[in-house]
């Protein structure tokens, strides 16, 4: 336990150790270099006037009783009076700091979310092609996820994927995918071992996943899908939308997985599209109502979803210059 040493407090603090004798002074320009999840008491003026992250205890004088109201609304554990103090402090701060930890998960959520969005690969420009995308959880963290990296001087791995379910734990496994950067060379090595070690973990999860893997040389791009809904959508210019379409059971569910892998080419001005299905929950109507009033919206003006969504959605075009 700690409290932040105030020279005109020196009396108040004093008495505050005799009654929690494991109390240790500290300087507030200290406070930096302290784990974080230590809590600490500090004199109501100072917690209000000053930041620092670790959770606090605030005290004050029964004549500031607004300001410790100020300091509660500003996140403080709790408020005690400095000559009212409780009549079984130690045991009061144990459970002040039980529930604590009891809620840091989900305090640690935000943080967890700009984590994961750091994962995830930037825009990428290389010889005449882009690649973009879109981003946006149902709540904090992910089921869906996406990356791409360049297998050699003329070949980029491109691959999105859908955990089943989102939140906590589907997002694990959106973490545990992007140790897989740069470690497969072609869709079926990647396919192949993320399913096994799916299946070897017994992860008691499945993901859906379309591959891709474009030659910008040639401007081929062969791709395959393991059980991924909705199927790739190719536009081009001049030409009706093309649904790319194929059979596979999703990863994690048999060590005896059938994949096939199918070739395109990517003409001046295509774009190639996958993208999760809670993009689908953004219309209205049946399955078949809300694909073709997604492609029709990827064809006019670009996906715009509504402010909440019930299911994570992930985006990620190529497109040909």
């Amino acid at each position: 336990m700690l409290v932040i040493y105030k020279t005109d407090l020196s009396a108040e603090i004093a008495q505050l150790q005799r009654v929690l004798p494991d109390l240790q002074q500290i300087a507030l320009e200290a406070l930096a270099g302290i784990d974080e999840t230590l809590v600490v008491f500090s004199d109501v003026e100072t917690f209000l006037n000053r930041q620092w992250n670790n959770p606090t205890i605030v005290l004050g004088s029964a004549e500031q009783g607004s300001l410790l109201a100020k300091a509660w609304q500003k996140g403080a554990l709790a408020g005690w009076i400095w000559n009212e103090l409780p009549a079984q402090p130690e045991e009061v701060f144990k459970q002040l700091d039980l529930q604590y930890k009891r809620n840091q998960d989900s305090r640690d959520l935000p943080a967890a979310a700009r984590l994961q969005r750091r994962m995830l690969p930037g825009p990428m420009r290389i010889d005449g092609y882009e690649m973009t995308q879109f981003f946006q959880p149902a709540a904090f963290l992910s089921g869906d996820w996406f990356d791409y990296w360049q297998v050699d001087d003329q070949q980029v791995l491109f691959y999105l994927a859908d955990v089943a379910g989102h939140g906590v734990t589907s997002s694990l496994l959106t973490a545990w995918m992007a140790g897989f950067h740069g470690r497969a060379y072609s869709p079926l090595q990647l396919v192949t071992k993320l399913n096994n070690k799916l299946v070897a973990q017994n992860a008691e999860k499945h993901i859906t996943l379309v591959c891709g893997l474009l030659d910008f040389k040639t401007n081929d791009i062969e791709w395959c899908s393991a059980g991924h809904y909705p199927p790739p959508i190719l536009l081009q210019p001049g030409q009706e939308p093309a649904i790319l379409t194929t059979s596979s059971l999703p990863l994690g569910l048999t060590s005896d997985l059938k994949i096939q892998t199918q070739h395109l080419r990517m003409q001046p001005g295509a774009q190639l599209i996958f993208c999760s299905d809670g993009a689908l929950e953004s219309f209205k109507g049946g399955l078949n109502e809300q694909f073709n009033q997604l492609i029709n919206t990827l064809q006019k003006e670009g996906f715009k979803p509504p402010e909440h969504v019930p299911d994570d959605i992930a985006i990620l075009c190529l497109a040909r210059h």
